[in-house]
């Protein structure tokens, strides 16, 4: 019997992406020696490694033979898992056959040398010396869009590299109404006489710090066999489902904001480790987007890490490790998890309200820059405005205001929303699963995760990309995305909490 020329071309498609899959890999874990590891002096021969394999992917994503495959599949009756792949490739293909292998090329090569110019800037608190760096990026990143379609805003074109199928429109609407029913909620919680505990004030040894986060990922159920943790100089996570790596900071001021990152990173971590193994080299061995993977990362930082049932349960380990602590509560641990500051200056320190505050500014902000109707000499002013006028303080300093981000070094311009958009679908899913699973903050307060494993696992790990972000979020909830959940959670959370 002949073989079936469908076959054929299907198992060329796959194969070529199983080689790009594997190479983009290769890549990123040198990027993550180079933010975590790598001598300071390395990053000339870096930016050439990371440039040459980028051209590399970039050719054969874009090779004649990709194409052919793809359109030998074009009218073939594939089943659903098939037709996610091819649709999920052609969209990449398509995208990336529009862009030169050259800019690819120099897009990489210069956010490799960005990244230690940022960790200067930001050591000497002095933006001007990375402002050429994101002039650059943003003209290569504008040129980068033009390419692909040059008949839309370039910001809408490069949104979609994160967030391809909820659509610009979408997140400006969740956007707006997050700030137009958050900011009369965070001057209420401002306004209120009610004075949260405050039992972790004081100083924090980094080592210890670095054993409770152990403590932490150990207590969540990281697997330690496919998982490392290290330091980095901005909290992150990368990898596969067979090696999805943590990274965290820490402050001996801030025991807090380090226990907070590091689960933060586990949520990335543990969708990583959750998509299928027998998929890895596929798009369904793939998260389905950044928005996705950010409501795994802030639904075990804000619904598991900084509810009171999570709190019965670590804090005795938060005491073994701290001494001075003893007289401190579940309930006063809680209430500090959930302090809405005052000076609320960094983003991946903010509370759940004031959080996307800063989303907001830093959306408005980079989409003027791409737009070309903001020049990045401006930057700090019009950062600095935006924080006194968005949450009633201003930096002093550059280092805590516009150079605390590592993303513009990255040349990652569209990113930022999705951490809005993530906290929004991270509510949705925690209801639908608290729907779900019987008593489950019981469970959580008796450190048994399975179950919150589980079901996130079976409605969102485990599809990878085999559906789109809004089929994915209605199988997963039986609701079309939506900020109700979001918002009727830290409505009640913070009306509870300030006696509102």
């Amino acid at each position: 019997m002949a073989a079936d020329p469908t076959d054929d071309a299907y198992d060329d498609l796959t194969r070529r992406y199983e080689r790009i899959s594997n190479i983009e890999g290769a890549a990123g874990i040198l990027s993550w020696d180079q933010e975590v590891m790598m001598p300071e002096g390395g990053t000339p021969a870096r930016s050439g490694q990371l440039s040459a394999l980028s051209a590399v992917s970039h050719d054969l994503l874009t090779d004649e033979g990709m194409g052919e495959a793809l359109d030998a599949l074009e009218s073939s009756d594939l089943d659903d898992r098939e037709a996610a792949v091819v649709r999920e490739v052609r969209r990449q293909y398509e995208r990336s056959t529009r862009v030169p292998t050259d800019l690819v090329e120099e897009i990489s090569r210069t956010t490799s040398e960005a990244l230690p110019v940022w960790k200067e800037a930001r050591a000497e608190d002095d933006f001007s010396k990375f402002a050429p760096v994101v002039e650059d990026l943003v003209d290569l990143k504008r040129e980068y869009a033009e390419h692909i379609d040059p008949d839309r805003p370039a910001y809408e074109v490069l949104f979609e590299d994160y967030e391809p199928y909820l659509g610009l429109d979408t997140t400006e609407r969740i956007l707006e109404r997050l700030r137009e029913e958050l900011v009369p909620l965070i001057d209420e919680v401002r306004e209120s006489d009610v004075d949260l505990a405050t039992p972790f004030s004081g100083t924090f040894d980094t080592d210890t710090q670095e054993a409770l986060s152990r403590d932490a990922l150990d207590t969540l159920g990281y697997d330690w066999d496919r998982g490392r943790l290290d330091v980095a100089p901005h909290p992150f996570s990368m990898g596969t489902t067979f090696d999805a790596r943590v990274m965290t900071r820490y402050d001996e001021a801030d025991m807090l904001g380090a226990l907070t990152s590091t689960v933060h990173e586990f949520g990335h971590a543990t969708y990583t480790l959750g998509l299928p193994d027998e998929e890895y080299g596929t798009p369904l061995g793939e998260n389905r987007n950044l928005s996705v993977h950010e409501s795994q990362s802030r639904l075990w930082e804000n619904h598991v890490a900084r509810s009171q049932p999570f709190w019965e349960l670590f804090l005795p380990q938060v005491k073994e490790r701290f001494s001075g602590l003893d007289d401190a509560t579940p309930r006063d641990a809680y209430e500090a998890a959930n302090t809405v500051h005052e000076d609320n200056l960094i983003r991946v320190e903010a509370d759940e309200l004031t959080y996307h505050m800063h989303i907001v500014l830093r959306f408005e902000i980079e989409r003027e820059l791409i737009e070309g109707d903001l020049d990045v000499a401006e930057v700090p002013q019009v950062w600095n405005d935006k924080m006194e006028e968005y949450l009633g303080v201003r930096p002093e300093t550059d280092a805590e205001g516009c150079l605390q981000d590592i993303h513009w070094s990255h040349g990652t311009f569209g990113y930022f929303p999705t951490y809005s958009l993530g906290s929004v679908l991270a509510a949705q899913l925690y209801a639908s699963a608290d729907d779900e699973i019987d008593g489950l903050e019981g469970e959580i307060g008796s450190g048994n995760f399975d179950p919150l494993h589980d079901w996130l696992t079976e409605n969102v790990h485990r599809h990878g990309k085999r559906y789109t972000t809004p089929d994915l979020i209605e199988e997963a909830t039986g609701e079309p995305f939506a900020a109700d959940d979001f918002l009727d959670y830290v409505t009640a959370k913070y009306g509870a909490l300030y006696d509102l």
